[in-house]
């Protein structure tokens, strides 16, 4: 049985868990393209706060593309499960192809989100990172990374579902996790809404196009 009837309701319920952070001009809600940023949007709007994106890219395993073998994120930042990589006997040359392929489309997303538009000052600020769920955490692990070297007062990660191993493996990397629903077994995070349909190119503009007008700057 689906949890959330989309990414929209399960944003209005994950910012019922967030209410501390409503109203305060330091906190900035950054959402994980495409994806995460319907959840963010209502989010930063239900608190009240300012919304940004945080480009990450898995990377999938050639052939079983939704199997991270790592990930990449805004800043040069890349992880890798090493463990996973050694047990499936993945060359370094083809984690190279699949990074090179990754970060192209990365710059892609960013100067189609953005335009212009510089990526917002994060320092001495509590950032919530959200996405719209936690299956292995690659994703998430490569944003929080980043972001640390943005130097920000707090970082807080934010998501409507997880994986219960995944959300407890994050409480010792970062200020604060928020996993509203743990389902056990996990079974994937697209399982526990009813519609999952992809977030589109257009879509991640225009959310952030209506977060420019109702929000904070």
């Amino acid at each position: 049985m689906a949890l959330f009837r989309d990414r929209n309701e399960a944003g209005q319920r994950l910012a019922k868990e967030l209410s501390e952070y409503a109203d305060r001009p330091d906190v900035i809600v950054l959402g994980l393209p495409r994806g995460g940023v319907p959840v963010a949007f209502e989010v930063a709007k239900a608190l009240n706060v300012a919304l940004d994106i945080f480009l990450v890219r898995k990377l999938g395993l050639p052939g079983q593309e939704e199997m991270a073998i790592g990930a990449i994120a805004s800043g040069g930042v890349q992880v890798l499960n090493h463990q996973l990589a050694r047990t499936l006997s993945i060359s370094d040359q083809t984690i190279q192809r699949v990074a090179e392929d990754e970060w192209r489309e990365l710059e892609r997303r960013e100067q189609a989100y953005r335009g212009d538009r510089s990526s917002p000052d994060v320092q001495n600020r509590t950032v919530i990172l959200v996405d719209d769920g936690l299956a292995t955490g690659a994703s998430m692990w490569a944003a929080v990374t980043a972001l640390r070297k943005k130097e920000p007062a707090r970082i807080v990660v934010a998501v409507p579902t997880a994986a219960p191993q995944t959300c407890e493996a994050f409480e010792d990397e970062v200020n604060e996790v928020i996993c509203a629903t743990t389902p056990q077994p996990f079974m994937g995070v697209g399982a526990w809404y009813e519609d999952f349909s992809q977030t589109t190119d257009v879509e991640v503009r225009e959310y952030l196009e209506r977060a420019a007008d109702l929000l904070p700057a």
